[in-house]
């Protein structure tokens, strides 16, 4: 053992769009295992839009990142030491890991990865938490019918590649939205979307319902704003709406300036029975070993692909994340805290 922990400390909580100044770099002794705790050494740390939620200090479905604390989030690394006979040196594993490069556990939630099947990297990714929120919302809320037209947002994104890919698996018609001309043809020309719409284009509405000429049956919801004020007129009688976030609202102060869609939402909500539905993930985690079956199949058979976004350094996190707010990610985002050796 050698080195020091480099961690990213929330150093304040932000006012509407996170800063630098909102994040805070520290190095601390590396952290020694106690009875029945291992230790991790960080390879890859998965950055998602809900941890700007846990910046904030208003109550939600989970704890809050404390100010002066490590920032909260998931990551994949690699056993170095242990004194929990569950977990031995050598093993790659996804758990809790924080922003840091270390990290301790005593085996509370961690899954074991074996890197012959899958890279360790999509245990946060394709093969993690963003792949299980899109398999369980779109199985389980949307319920997808052969023939039905499916409309996603961040088409191009870790949830919402999986979510079109999984409609198209089960013979729907797969429409995306993302936010750039290049990731639009990713959408349609690597993940097998019927269409990808950019929801900067002026034409934006109409495109859409273009491209929707029967209505749209399932929309995966994980945007809101104006995508979504484009989706309501569209949206068939019994279609359904998982919701698993609303990222164009992260970032807010105040509410939003305009046209009050309440009414307008509730009146489609009752006159054509849509249900919507939130969800948050972490309390369905006892679909994971029929989704890792599922998924892990689709892989092999190259009916589910993924991209991935590699930042390096754990010190270029506060900038991946706020460019993450924004989208400029492109793929599943991670930071590559230290070196792979399982990548060939």
């Amino acid at each position: 053992m050698s080195g020091m922990n480099k961690r990213i400390l929330l150093k304040s909580r932000p006012v509407g769009e996170p800063t630098k100044d909102n994040f805070e770099l520290v190095e601390t002794p590396v952290p020694t295992p106690g009875p029945g705790e291992f230790r991790v050494k960080v390879i890859y740390m998965s950055l998602d839009p809900y941890m700007r939620g846990r910046m904030g200090a208003e109550k939600t479905y989970a704890a809050n990142a404390d100010v002066g604390e490590t920032m909260v989030g998931g990551g994949v690394g690699v056993v170095e030491e242990s004194n929990n006979d569950q977990f031995k040196q050598g093993d790659y594993v996804m758990c809790a890991t924080g922003w840091q490069s270390y990290c301790l556990s005593d085996g509370t939630g961690v899954m074991k990865l074996d890197p012959d099947r899958a890279p360790i990297s999509t245990g946060v990714g394709v093969l993690g938490m963003p792949g299980l929120t899109a398999y369980y919302g779109m199985l389980e809320i949307g319920k997808p019918q052969a023939g039905e037209t499916v409309v996603v947002a961040a088409a191009s994104g870790a949830v919402g590649g999986v979510v079109g890919q999984i409609a198209k698996i089960k013979g729907c018609r797969a429409i995306g939205i993302a936010g750039s001309a290049e990731k639009c043809a990713f959408v349609v020309d690597e993940l097998g979307f019927d269409a990808c719409l950019n929801y900067k284009s002026a034409e934006f509405e109409e495109e859409l319902a273009k491209a929707c000429p029967d209505g749209i049956d399932v929309y995966f919801e994980n945007v809101g704003g104006k995508v979504f004020e484009a989706v309501l007129p569209l949206l068939n009688d019994d279609s359904r709406m998982p919701v698993c976030g609303l990222i164009s609202q992260y970032n807010m102060t105040d509410l939003p300036v305009g046209t009050n869609m309440l009414p307008a939402l509730m009146r489609s909500v009752l006159t054509h029975r849509i249900l919507i539905q939130g969800f948050i993930i972490s309390f369905h985690f006892h679909h994971l070993p029929a989704f890792l079956k599922d998924a892990s199949g689709w892989i092999r058979e190259g009916k589910l692909k993924y991209r991935e976004d590699i930042v390096e350094g754990i010190e270029n996190a506060p900038e991946a994340f706020m460019g993450l707010l924004k989208g400029k990610n492109f793929g599943k985002l991670l930071v590559r805290v230290a070196d792979d050796p399982t990548r060939k």
